[in-house]
């Protein structure tokens, strides 16, 4: 039970954390998303790893250098994943944004790791129920797709005051962003099932696996957090918008990009404390349930925050047709891993 509700907080946590965007406007995307970067991929994974590995130099130097190398890299190549989310969510919103990303994570981050991995398992009963979740997600993503696609349309000659952070872009480019993100998303799974030498290299240690992944992580996320900024300082440079910092009353924009930033990364650490708890049931029900909580918190948030406001019957069966499929692919996907 505590495992459960462990999965079940962080799937809160990753569909709320979007949500602050929408009342950001008056920074800039890259104030924005600098500052949330800092928090969730350098300053709480050092904390979190500080307080929970001991011996963690040691850790570190006795861990084979291949996992550290694709830990750092992989970790890396996820940032500019982080970057298309960031801005894919400013192009469409938080409902569209988080659900293109989640189920196409889900699908591919169950699909690639095994044709990188085991490609020998595809024909498998395992790898053909992974093959069935993600060709029933692509079916859901389309659903989503053609809803939002009939919402832009429909309100394409609005001039309503846009509150949310970053600029407005065409639907289709919103959806490649996303679409890219989702399929790094699956690279930075990839990176992490490969970098378990450093977990490991952490138990020998005299530490519990939580706190390997904890290292991995630490790792992951810094490598990230180099690519996210050096892009965040390219565009205070080219815009100019360092100084935005230090306008007066941004106090409640410090306070909500802050929390963007404790709200994801938060999701992450709950999730690895709720795994171990979930025993052999953990895939089959913790990461479904984890990402399935995510994918209708995100819609929550999106409809409270006014995105499907006006939208006609049509759209809402669209969309409520979508996110149906798209739970049950990820119920399939989920269930997958405990096949044989």
């Amino acid at each position: 039970m505590a495992g459960l509700g462990l999965a079940l907080v962080s799937g809160l946590m990753n569909g709320t954390f979007t949500l602050p965007m929408r009342y950001l406007g008056r920074w800039s995307w890259e104030n924005v998303w600098a500052l949330f970067i800092v928090v969730s991929c350098l300053l709480m994974p050092v904390v979190i790893a500080a307080i929970s590995v001991s011996h963690l130099r040691e850790a570190l130097m006795a861990a084979p250098t291949r996992a550290l190398g694709i830990a750092l890299v992989t970790g890396f190549a996820w940032g500019f994943g982080a970057i298309m989310f960031g801005q894919g969510v400013s192009a469409i919103g938080i409902s569209l944004g988080n659900t293109f990303v989640l189920a196409i994570s889900a699908s591919l981050g169950s699909l690639l790791p095994m044709f990188v991995l085991a490609p020998g398992k595809l024909f498998e009963r395992q790898g053909e129920a992974i093959m069935v979740g993600t060709a029933v997600a692509l079916i859901g993503i389309g659903f989503c797709g053609y809803a939002g696609k009939l919402k832009e349309r429909r309100h394409q000659n609005e001039d309503a005051q846009r509150k949310m952070v970053g600029k407005a872009r065409p639907f289709w480019i919103g959806l490649l962003l996303c679409a890219g993100s989702g399929i790094l998303s699956a690279v930075f799974n990839i990176g992490y099932s490969s970098a378990q030498g450093i977990v490991r290299s952490t138990i020998r240690f005299g530490n519990s696996a939580f706190a390997g992944s904890n290292l991995v992580w630490l790792l992951m996320l810094s490598g990230g957090a180099v690519s996210n900024l050096v892009f965040c300082a390219y565009l205070f440079k080219r815009n100019r918008t360092w100084r935005k910092y230090r306008e007066s009353q941004a106090g409640s924009f410090y306070a909500l990009t802050i929390l963007m930033g404790l709200l994801w990364g938060g999701s992450i650490f709950v999730y690895g404390a709720a795994a171990p708890k979930l025993g052999k049931l953990g895939p089959a029900i913790g990461w479904p349930l984890s990402l399935s909580v995510g994918l209708l918190t995100a819609n929550v948030c999106g409809i409270l925050a006014g995105e499907w406001k006006n939208s006609s019957r049509h759209e809402w069966t669209w969309m409520g047709a979508g996110l149906i499929v798209l739970i049950a692919a990820i119920a399939v996907l989920g269930m997958s891993a405990a096949l044989n």
